[in-house]
């Protein structure tokens, strides 16, 4: 019985998935194409400035390339969230990586903890930006450092700029 019902709900969400493709995508394709391009742009400077040893921290940028570009009309999407959030990740993850981590259950509280009170500033200062609890994290974990705060920096500034031009042509993709 609920294999039946999972194998239900299943053929379900693949036949929604399909009829959006057939609609959406034939009439908005030209839109899928160019809001992808332009997150993979912006994913791409990221990358350039940061080695893998920042993957948190990239795939937090990863994560609002994707709000800006797919969701272009959320909260979350506008120019002083995206700053705001992700400064706010910045230095809520810059504070608790100088808590020393002696030991393992240490650096997993410290780590937590920089999410938590990335969080809270967020919603308190109504700058909220749910990717930039990732960024918090992993300066936590790999602490900052001039090319982190300029990858961050730029890639925020240029996805609130792309975002603030291109919003005339960008449309809602969710």
């Amino acid at each position: 019985m609920v294999i039946e019902n999972v194998r239900l709900f299943a053929e379900r969400i693949v036949k929604r998935s399909i009829q959006k493709i057939d609609s959406e995508f034939r009439q908005y394709w030209k839109h899928y194409v160019m809001q992808s391009i332009l997150a993979t742009l912006a994913v791409f400077i990221v990358l350039y400035f940061l080695s893998l040893q920042h993957a948190v921290i990239i795939a937090s940028i990863g994560a609002t390339a994707f709000i800006v570009f797919a969701m272009p009309d959320s909260i979350t999407a506008q120019s002083r969230n995206v700053i705001g959030g992700q400064l706010v990740g910045l230095f809520g993850g810059f504070l608790c990586s100088l808590i020393p981590q002696p030991t393992v259950i240490y650096s997993i509280l410290v780590y937590s903890l920089a999410v938590g009170i990335t969080i809270f500033a967020m919603v308190v200062i109504d700058m909220e930006h749910p990717p930039a609890s990732g960024t918090a994290l992993g300066v936590a974990m790999t602490g900052i450092s001039l090319d982190v705060f300029i990858a961050v920096s730029v890639s925020i500034i240029m996805l609130s700029v792309i975002h603030k031009f291109f919003k005339p042509y960008i449309r809602d993709l969710t």
